[in-house]
């Protein structure tokens, strides 16, 4: 009797302890991972370069249909045609464009989203631009295309891609005629991004042109932290104009208020103040500010959500030129390559302080702390191949102002892809033996 006791004990002892092992060893397992990003075609007439921080970055053309991957061997490669699907690994790849003796602008490479809003280009006559939509996926993308101008939303246009291809769309037909507008591209099956060039000219003449950055959702608050302010030159009357476009896509009018940061100090303008806007229409207004800095961000406080940028008229080696400022998202750490692009940094926010680190092309690494209030800038060195956003400041915006010898150009300081986490799962014998 004692023995069969001793038994059942025994069973139960080894039963209570498998139990528990089997309770405590079921652990969640994640594999984290960087999306791909992608960066866009060279399209007709330009030239391109991207910028990496290592030349064993690999990547694979985007209408190849291999798989193979391949290392960039430079730490700036020139783009010759197709798009480029990259494995950044966290670093995001800058592309800078331009047409000769024209103009010049500049975009981060992204990985794919489900949204964007792309507030700028033109519809009208003077229009040379094309929203690029790109889908790196290995099936169909169907994707929307929401247009609205001056004149309230257009009709959807829906465009089905195939596998690992692009198409550019020019932006005379999407709202013919008009002259403000803001896209909004929705995804509905497929792996795409999209990148719009706004580009102007009449006749042979050429007006200028730049990269239209995207902006993810409306937002009650939205901060453009880096907005070029040309100072008159001796003889000059006024210096470059800018305006403000903005739209409030829901179905009820917004009331915002613009306010303007600068080593001036902040204020809002004449007319910005709890100013209204229909809803479902663009709206542009015109910006002066009498500044003696060379760069500003502004604040927009809305009651409703918005979308917004402000273009900016240039001058570049005596031609006319003109660029867009879009709103950038809160800081935090990243890297962004910067090889060739020695940009100007504008950081917004009520009290900055900024770590950064710059990678110069040898290799040797620069600290360097940014701080101030309102707005500060950093002038990163020629040399430098990458920046690396080490510790920021709550609530501190950041956006580069690009000059080149064929235009001037506006970069967020975004990360052009975040970490993805997936959890790994793990076997489970109830799989097979319920």
């Amino acid at each position: 009797m004692r023995r069969q006791i001793s038994a059942l004990l025994t069973l139960v002892l080894a039963f209570m302890v498998a139990t528990f092992l089997s309770t405590s060893t079921q652990q969640s397992v994640f594999s984290e991972s960087y999306p791909a990003v992608v960066c866009p075609p060279t399209l007709k007439g330009l030239s391109s370069q991207i910028s990496v921080a290592s030349t064993k970055t690999q990547f694979q053309w985007l209408e190849n249909r291999s798989t193979k991957t391949i290392s960039f061997n430079t730490l700036r490669y020139a783009v010759p045609k197709d798009s480029l699907v990259i494995s950044a690994q966290g670093v995001t790849p800058v592309v800078w464009q331009s047409r000769s003796s024209s103009w010049a602008g500049g975009a981060i490479c992204s990985g794919p989203i489900t949204s964007q809003w792309f507030v700028g280009g033109s519809s009208d006559i003077t229009t040379r631009g094309r929203l690029i939509v790109i889908n790196s996926g290995l099936s169909e993308a169907i994707v929307d295309l929401q247009t609205y101008s001056e004149n309230g939303a257009q009709p959807i246009k829906s465009l089905n891609l195939p596998a690992k291809s692009y198409t550019a769309v020019p932006l005379d037909s999407l709202a013919t005629g008009d002259k403000a507008l803001t896209v909004h591209v929705m995804v509905r099956a497929g792996r795409v991004n999209a990148f719009m060039i706004d580009e102007l000219g009449t006749g042979l003449r050429a007006l200028g042109g730049d990269f239209v950055n995207p902006i993810a959702s409306p937002a009650t608050t939205l901060i453009i932290p880096a907005i070029p302010n040309q100072l008159p030159k001796k003889g000059q009357k006024a210096a470059g104009s800018h305006t403000l476009r903005i739209l409030a896509p829901a179905d009820s009018d917004a009331i915002f208020t613009l306010e303007l940061l600068s080593a001036d100090g902040k204020f809002i303008p004449v007319g910005f103040n709890s100013r209204k806007i229909l809803a479902g229409g663009v709206t542009e207004l015109i910006i002066k500010p009498n500044l003696s800095a060379s760069a500003f961000a502004v604040r927009i406080k809305s009651d409703e959500p918005v979308v917004a940028a402000i273009s900016s008229n240039v001058t570049i080696n005596g031609r006319r030129d003109f660029l867009w400022s879009t709103p950038v998202p809160n800081l935090g750490p990243m890297t962004m390559a910067v090889t060739g692009l020695a940009p100007l940094i504008a950081f917004g926010g009520d009290s900055i302080a900024v770590k950064a680190e710059v990678t110069l092309i040898n290799g040797k690494k620069i600290l360097s702390t940014i701080s101030g209030s309102d707005i500060a800038t950093w002038r990163v060195p020629n040399a430098a191949r990458s920046i690396t956003i080490i510790t920021t400041s709550p609530n501190t915006y950041a956006g580069a102002l690009v000059a080149s010898s064929n235009g001037y150009g506006y970069l967020p300081i975004a990360p052009g892809s975040v970490l993805a986490r997936v959890e790994v799962p793990h076997s489970n014998i109830k799989v097979l033996n319920p």
